[in-house]
């Protein structure tokens, strides 16, 4: 008796489904709309390395780059922010996941920070969207929770990384369900799962490849859901990520405390820190001492702000950038000696782990795009690109006047039908 009350549940379950799809009416009315995802963290070469079948599949029926170049530092909010705006950091201010301004610390884990519009310049392209007419909305993008210029997405959420990724989706497709002047023509979607795996275990570890084939998953439900309305080839669904992976060995660490007395205000206040990227606000006149004491420092490059390579846009007049930066090498890391003998306590120390904000001249650092719909060609593999162009690209597909922006819409123009 337990066996067949099971199976006509699971017999009612398949109706029900059924009938949810039946009665899912297709759109009809529906203007150009792009819905852009962001995969975190996924490296260029995960395609390949990991055989994702719902995202390859969207690459060989669409466009798909043979990498996207991320901007300097290859950290997720000013990627984030440069792929929506077509900026470079150096230009619209979110130069670091952390920064300093206004006598103050922005972090991306604030969300009274992450909220405030001073941090946030340009135009992003939810922004350009809803200025020229059109409704924009995103479940979770950095910065799309923000009033900037005094607008926000028609629709949006508050981010919670506690939110399934099925929700994401289903509430996504929802936006889409509205009537034509309600529904939003410009879309975000963020799956952090990649990241989070590939800091925790490293790009090669077997749990980067389930997280690589769970948001996979969450490709193929999106595709499902637009195919339920029937607009799985009218929609242009472009995804990217902010950032590849490098792994390093805990033991790989440059101890900051022996070239800098790190207490010293008189020398330096502040100094904002992430394991790759070191913003030291020099005092006046200490930038020659500063220096001094880091010519020799190994495994990490120290700039003076008008000595960081021009090719890395990141040396502006902007004063959110510092008077010295020092970058790591690839597959190390910077950290206070206090902290680092503290890790060593730790019991699965050392192990390999994974990390990004490395120049971008490294393959590892280099990101993922694949596009599929009407706007794109079929089969196509692109020449890489920077993702400053990715936001004049969603400008033209939405017939949108784009804002001023550092990209090139002759670079991407190729992909485009």
């Amino acid at each position: 008796m337990t066996r067949l009350l099971r199976l006509a549940g699971v017999a009612i379950t398949a109706i029900l489904v059924a009938c949810a799809v039946t009665a899912q009416r297709p759109i009809t009315d529906l203007r150009p709309t792009v819905i852009l995802v962001s995969l975190d963290g996924f490296r260029y070469d995960y395609l390949d390395k990991y055989h994702p079948p719902a995202l390859e599949r969207l690459a060989r029926e669409g466009v798909r780059a043979k990498w996207m170049t991320p901007s300097f530092p290859t950290k997720t909010f000013p990627n984030h922010y440069t792929i929506v705006t077509g900026l470079y950091p150096e230009h619209h201010g979110i130069v670091e996941n952390n920064i300093w301004d206004f006598g103050t610390k922005f972090s991306m884990s604030e969300t009274a920070q992450v909220e405030d519009p001073r941090w946030w310049l340009g135009e992003p392209i939810w922004v350009t969207a809803e200025k020229q007419g059109q409704r924009a909305a995103s479940y979770y993008w950095p910065g799309s929770n923000t009033p900037i210029d005094g607008l926000k997405p028609s629709y949006t959420r508050r981010y919670n990384g506690k939110v399934p990724n099925d929700m994401r989706v289903d509430k996504l497709l929802e936006w889409l369900d509205k009537p034509v002047a309600q529904r939003p023509t410009m879309l975000t979607l963020y799956f952090s799962d990649p990241d989070d795996a590939g800091h925790e275990f490293g790009p090669d570890a077997e749990e980067t490849k389930y997280a690589a084939w769970a948001v996979d998953g969450e490709i193929k439900r999106l595709m499902a859901g637009l195919r339920q309305r029937g607009i799985d080839d009218k929609v242009n669904v472009i995804i990217v990520s902010d950032h590849g992976m490098a792994a390093y060995d805990q033991r790989n660490a440059v101890i900051m405390d022996d070239y800098l007395d790190l207490k010293d205000k008189s020398l330096a206040d502040p100094i904002v820190t992430t394991s790759e990227i070191w913003q030291i606000f020099a005092k006046p006149g200490k930038e020659d001492v500063i220096m001094a004491r880091l010519k020799n420092i190994q495994h990490a490059t120290c700039w003076r702000k008008r000595d960081i390579p021009e090719r890395l846009h990141y040396n502006d007049s902007s004063p959110r950038i510092p008077p010295i930066i020092c970058s790591v090498d690839e597959g190390w890391y910077m950290i206070e000696r206090e902290k680092f003998d503290k890790d060593r306590q730790a019991v699965d120390f050392p192990h390999t782990k994974g990390g990004h904000g490395y120049d971008n001249k490294y393959p590892e650092m280099r990101a993922t795009f694949i596009a599929r719909g009407p706007a794109f060609k079929r089969g196509y593999v692109a020449e890489a690109f920077p993702n400053i162009d990715v936001y004049n690209l969603m400008c033209k597909i939405l017939g949108l006047k784009p804002a001023k922006n550092d990209g090139d819409p002759g670079r991407v123009k190729a992909i485009l039908r």
